[in-house]
């Protein structure tokens, strides 16, 4: 389904990314762990065409993407949850899921809304909630809520659980199944290593800009070497 061939990025004279490589295959999901600063959102953000590789390929169902703008990216089926959510905090619930739908056609969106109030019953009790007035769990709920609006085939969602309460942590992990069981593919970057090991069907790690160590995620999870520096054990 999406397939990165040797990119390399720069931020200016910094070699940030240096010739990785992953794929990610239709009905799975994919995580990208590492320590803060390995570059994983900066992956993330070259797949999306808001960075830009210097040479290598990047293709989604066999079409390069690799200078594809933005917003033309997004009509192919692949969505963006950047970290930090970017919700629209002075607009509604509702608005900021009816921002995620501007890609599809007005008679899908009462449909797509009921998806994701399936999804997300919390999204429905404060449609009408200005977006800023929601706790951090809603927050990060409503930046997946409107990235489905969209009808992605592969959603990628970066640092989904940080800043939340363990309890809400769960929670967003069984939202993030219940949406790969219904028909998403997702490529996840977490900082919670352990909770993203968990669920995924093959794990990369990233260490300075480059994959060191790719395999299943249970292969991962039972990693001596992976144990010492990302779980803790």
């Amino acid at each position: 389904m999406l397939k990165v061939e040797d990119i390399n990025v720069y931020y200016g004279a910094i070699h940030a990314i240096k010739g990785v490589s992953l794929e990610v295959n239709e009905g799975e999901i994919v995580t990208l762990i590492g320590a803060n600063g390995a570059g994983k959102s900066t992956v993330l953000k070259t797949i999306s065409g808001l960075l830009r590789s210097k040479g290598g390929e990047i293709s989604f169902w066999d079409q390069s993407i690799a200078t594809m703008p933005p917003h033309k990216i997004v009509t192919q089926g692949l969505a963006h949850v950047p970290e930090g959510r970017r919700i629209f905090l002075q607009m509604t619930v509702l608005e900021n899921l009816e921002m995620g739908a501007y890609t599809q056609s007005k008679d899908t969106i009462n449909a797509d809304l009921e998806h994701v109030f399936d999804l997300f019953p919390r999204l429905r009790e404060r449609r009408k909630q200005i977006a800023g007035t929601l706790s951090g769990g809603e927050q990060q709920m409503l930046a997946m809520g409107r990235a489905m609006m969209s009808h992605p085939s592969l959603l990628m969602l970066d640092e989904p659980s940080m800043g939340l309460a363990p309890i809400l942590i769960e929670q967003i992990f069984e939202i993030i199944k219940s949406m790969n069981k219904a028909g998403t593919t997702i490529l996840l970057i977490e900082q919670n290593a352990q909770m993203a090991l968990s669920v995924a069907d093959r794990a990369y790690v990233l260490e300075t800009g480059s994959i060191a160590i790719s395999g299943s995620g249970k292969e991962l999870a039972e990693s001596d070497q992976i144990r010492r520096a990302y779980l803790g054990g």
